[in-house]
């Protein structure tokens, strides 16, 4: 098998990466115990690659604001490669929403990052749907954060409930659920999105939810809409991999969701 694709992970220019890194670990330790992995730069994040196997990883980035789309679209522009896939961010209530859609696609980008936590929108707000339009036109994915968020308090913003909803809505768009479709929050997702047509990765979910309910639901969803993901620097890729192979899942399924569905997806733009 070729090297596993990693649909989930984060990086930040050098010379911006320890501020990050030191921020967002405030942040989270206010409620949660989380830790760092790697140090947030790219090249912490390619050496744990080349240690487990993974030839591509999905690196994420967040506009907090509006203004932050340049910055993140030139970093991304430096740092594609043949192993680093960016997906760029735009803030949702920015006013030129619609040449910055335009400008991920032209530049070759495959997908747009979205965090409704840290960019404060709820999910299926009706004044986003004019963004989900334009991105199921232009066939771009969205990776959103779904679940509550360790660092936040918890606010019903983007639970399985307000997806099934875009996904009504919206059922050409090419919506990436993260952390087994939403985190913390997965009793929510069998009743209401498995077996749907929604992408699910598996990231920071196997830590926290236990072997059987992740095999019931990866194994009563659609084969092909399952993707490996691990939120490094967040969580450790060698140790989300030990995990996901402990549920031991047919040969064939193992393949699909740690390289082949990814391709498929990614190959669809």
């Amino acid at each position: 098998m070729q090297g596993i694709i990693d649909f989930h992970t984060h990086a930040f220019p050098d010379d911006l990466a320890a501020r990050a890194m030191k921020k967002l670990l405030e942040e989270g330790q206010k409620m949660f115990d989380v830790r760092a992995y790697l140090d947030g730069t790219l090249s912490s994040l390619l050496s744990s690659m080349d240690k487990y196997g993974i030839e591509k990883s999905v690196v994420c980035s967040i506009a907090t604001r509006p203004s932050q789309f340049d910055p993140i679209l030139r970093w991304s522009s430096r740092v594609v490669s043949d192993r680093i896939m960016p997906f760029p961010s735009f803030h949702p209530f920015d006013v030129e929403f619609a040449e910055r859609i335009s400008r991920i696609k032209g530049e070759g980008f495959k997908g747009i990052k979205f965090h409704p936590y840290y960019q404060d929108f709820v999910i299926d707000d009706e004044k986003i749907f004019p963004i989900y339009e334009k991105i199921s036109r232009t066939g771009l994915i969205v990776l959103m954060h779904t679940g509550f968020d360790l660092a936040f308090e918890r606010k019903r913003i983007a639970d399985p409930l307000r997806i099934a909803r875009i996904l009504k809505k919206f059922p050409e768009l090419k919506l990436v659920s993260t952390h087994l479709g939403a985190w913390d929050d997965w009793d929510e997702v069998e009743r209401h999105l498995t077996g749907k047509g929604i992408y699910m990765e598996i990231s920071f979910a196997l830590e926290y939810l236990g072997g059987d309910a992740a095999r019931r639901i990866i194994l009563n969803h659609p084969k092909d809409r399952i993707l490996f993901g691990t939120d490094s620097p967040w969580a450790d890729q060698g140790r989300t991999l030990e995990l996901f192979r402990a549920l031991q899942l047919e040969e064939r399924m193992e393949k699909r969701i740690l390289r082949e569905n990814a391709v498929e997806l990614l190959s669809s733009i």
